[in-house]
């Protein structure tokens, strides 16, 4: 009897421990206060906008979203085509491109905002010309779009030039790679492009394999070639002069390009 009763006593004392600790939880437990959690709610909410704005109301979403935006207002997809005053217009206003000379009084920066300037002119020029050709129309003053070509051509031209002047002063090298001249198996001339190898070029069999000559038995086949091409230009030069002398024979008002 007595080594039985001895685990009954135990679990005894045990469950009275457990609602012991389950009495005092209860006590020291704070009562349920909204507006407390109201407080730490916005909180949380002004520390993570981002959690805030899956927790906010419909309404409120415009509010913080432009909170959260940090740049600064746009037009939009409106920069994709050509001011209102112009709309409508036949003939449209503009300068002349820019020239060499004066982007070279330019430094980085200038240039580096000026192609993007001139980036988003021609994004918006091009978007005309094709609503143009699809309401079939002409384009209001179409020589606009050859301005910001040339000018975007000769910008990369001088910033081409800064670049190579830099690399002649630090390196003594033109070229960012340097290369040669070199023909094929064809006859056919490139720029060969030299790049470093693990091992040396008369160790290595892939090297080897390349030729950087012309066999004498092509020799002919490149005259021929050449032929063929100037032969191709005369025929292509020939045609264009006979449809401008039919042009001209039928519309006598029309000037003929030299």
């Amino acid at each position: 009897m007595a080594a039985s009763s001895r685990p009954r006593c135990f679990l005894t004392l045990c469950k009275q421990f457990q609602n012991v600790l389950r009495i005092s939880s209860l006590a020291t437990k704070p009562q349920f206060n909204p507006n407390v959690t109201q407080i730490r709610t916005n909180l949380y909410r002004e520390r993570s906008p981002l959690v805030s704005l899956s927790w906010s109301s419909p309404t409120s979403l415009v509010g913080q979203c432009r909170a959260l935006h940090t740049t600064i207002s746009r037009r939009g997809l409106d920069e994709f085509f050509d001011l209102p005053e112009n709309w409508g217009e036949s003939a449209v206003k503009s300068g002349a491109p820019w020239t060499a000379k004066q982007l070279r009084t330019k430094s980085n920066e200038d240039l580096h905002k000026l192609w993007y300037v001139l980036l988003k002119e021609k994004n918006m020029l091009v978007t005309l010309e094709q609503e143009a050709r699809r309401q079939r129309l002409q384009m209001p003053s179409p020589e606009r779009l050859r301005k910001v070509e040339r000018s975007m051509i000769r910008l990369e031209t001088v910033a081409l030039e800064r670049e190579t002047a830099l690399r002649l002063l630090q390196t003594g090298q033109e070229k960012g790679r340097p290369g040669a001249w070199r023909k094929n198996l064809f006859g056919y001339v490139y720029w060969y492009r030299f790049k470093e190898y693990a091992i040396p070029w008369y160790m290595n069999k892939r090297y080897k394999r390349k030729k950087f000559y012309t066999p004498s038995f092509v020799q002919p086949h490149i005259r021929l070639r050449i032929e063929k091409h100037l032969r191709k230009m005369a025929r292509k030069a020939n045609l264009e002069k006979q449809t401008q002398a039919k042009l001209k024979e039928k519309f006598t008002h029309m000037k003929v390009s030299s």
